[in-house]
């Protein structure tokens, strides 16, 4: 049932202090509600750990209080004694100085204000509870001039102000161009984290270039090229361009993807000028490439007789060599090569096969090609560099064309975009042949134009080789 609210017994307002009077419900000064002020409860007798009442609690010490006089008449108010004027102990229980008598016979060094209790260093107006010892400070805080005349200085920028001198040679942050850039990658000034060295690639040598990007979607660059050009015995001229795709399921693909490019470019150039037959130096640049991945698979990965690697690194590759009259072609995995003729009124082509599952459909017969790869099983691939691979079927292809035109290397980074010969040739600038890495850079741009889901790494090479080509690099 409810209860209507009784009148306070409490003689000062709890909010505000003023006094009240016993039949008050509320404060006439501040409104206060009296009626939720609880009364306090009743003195409750100790009780002691083992049961029994506790005894009456110890006589706090006595305070001598001074007496006060005794007023002359209803008018003459009694006099008041400060705080100040009653003598007392600090925390160690060593009597206060009096404030007429500042010195203390136990403390003759100290200053009589620091000893004094926080009463008697109160001044009129100055509420309790608040220090007042500590230095004064200024009502305004003087602000720093502008930089707006001859003889005023310009304020030093805190990022480049007080930074050391990077040394010669210390790769500076991108983001401040100020900072030196620590071995994990950060600027040692402003923090930026700094774009890895393979997020985005280019490189040009004359008749050949080659561009790789991470693309829009994936946290790393796991696609990897070579390009080089060398001489035959005869002296003409030889130009090569590796292309690999690290497999983003296996482990460490940007390391499998590199390893194998710079295996197969170095057997390349070890076996071109020694006259092995293009074709053959193909292939046998494909098992170089094939052995170096398989080196990266430690044995924490053996799973088994027959899984000794499972999950090891993987990577595709594609390859080209062009001479002054053969182009030699070679892969595993679904990495492509496209030929584009100078003449555009000749046909393009496409120049590899696919090692997927839907080259397989379409092989078999199953599906047409339309249907194949609108399968989601489509990019699913049969064949790769790696130690769980099944089989190392490299395949080599050589073509002789009775016209000029360019050769495009691709991953399918970049053919998921111009999947078709005709789409790819229409993709590929008209002066593709003079100009290869602003050909390259084009194309990359493409696939990120198109939605860059994947990383992105292309080579074009003119054909035929160029004279100027020849040389080792």
């Amino acid at each position: 049932m409810s209860q209507m609210p009784q009148p306070t017994a409490l003689s000062r307002c709890p909010s505000c202090e003023e006094p009240l009077d016993a039949a008050d419900r509320f404060c006439g000064a501040c409104g206060y509600d009296l009626s939720t002020v609880s009364a306090p409860p009743p003195d409750h007798p100790t009780i002691a750990m083992n049961g029994t009442a506790a005894g009456p609690p110890p006589a706090a010490p006595s305070t001598d209080w001074p007496l006060a006089h005794e007023t002359g008449g209803t008018d003459t108010p009694a006099p008041v004694h400060r705080a100040a004027d009653i003598p007392g102990t600090d925390s160690g229980g060593s009597e206060l100085p009096h404030p007429e008598h500042p010195e203390h016979p136990e403390h003759p060094e100290q200053d009589p204000a620091a000893v004094r209790p926080a009463a008697a260093r109160r001044t009129a107006g100055q509420p309790s509870g608040v220090r007042f010892d500590r230095p004064s400070e200024p009502d305004e805080y003087p602000l720093a001039p502008p930089a707006d005349g001859p003889d005023r200085a310009v304020p030093a920028d805190p990022r480049t102000g007080d930074l050391p001198v990077p040394p010669a040679g210390a790769k500076l942050c991108v983001a401040c161009r100020a900072g030196q850039v620590d071995t994990d990658g950060y600027c040692e000034n402003c923090g930026h984290a700094q774009p890895r060295e393979r997020d985005h690639m280019e490189q040009e040598l004359g008749a050949v270039a080659a561009v790789s990007d991470r693309g829009l979607r994936h946290h790393r660059n796991e696609d990897a090229f070579a390009i080089s050009s060398t001489a035959l015995p005869d002296g003409s001229p030889v130009v090569v361009a590796i292309v690999c795709d690290g497999v983003s399921s296996a482990t460490r693909p940007d390391e499998a993807s590199l390893a194998a490019s710079l295996a197969a470019n170095e057997s390349l150039l070890a076996a071109l000028p020694l006259g092995t037959h293009p074709q053959q130096a193909m292939h046998e640049a494909i098992v170089a490439a094939s052995e170096a991945v398989n080196a990266l698979a430690g044995p924490s990965t053996a799973q088994g007789e027959h899984a000794p690697h499972v999950n090891a690194p993987a990577c595709t590759i594609v390859g080209a060599i062009v001479t002054s009259s053969l182009l030699i072609v070679g892969w595993v995995g679904d990495s492509r090569v496209y030929w584009v003729p100078v003449d555009r009124s000749s046909l393009p082509a496409r120049l590899t096969e696919d090692d997927s599952w839907a080259a397989q459909m379409v092989a078999a017969g199953l599906m047409n090609e339309a249907e194949a790869y609108a399968d989601e099983r489509a990019h699913a691939i049969t064949g790769w560099l790696g130690a769980d691979a099944y089989e190392l079927e490299p395949h080599t292809v050589s073509f002789k064309p009775d016209r000029p035109g360019v050769v495009v290397v691709c991953t399918d980074g970049l053919w998921n975009y111009a999947e078709s010969a005709e789409e790819m040739a229409e993709a590929v600038p008209l002066d593709a042949a003079e100009r290869p890495l602003h050909s390259a850079q084009v194309l990359v741009g493409h696939a990120l134009d198109g939605g860059g889901h994947d990383n992105v790494t292309v080579a074009v090479l003119p054909f035929p080789a160029p004279s100027q080509g020849a040389g080792s690099a």
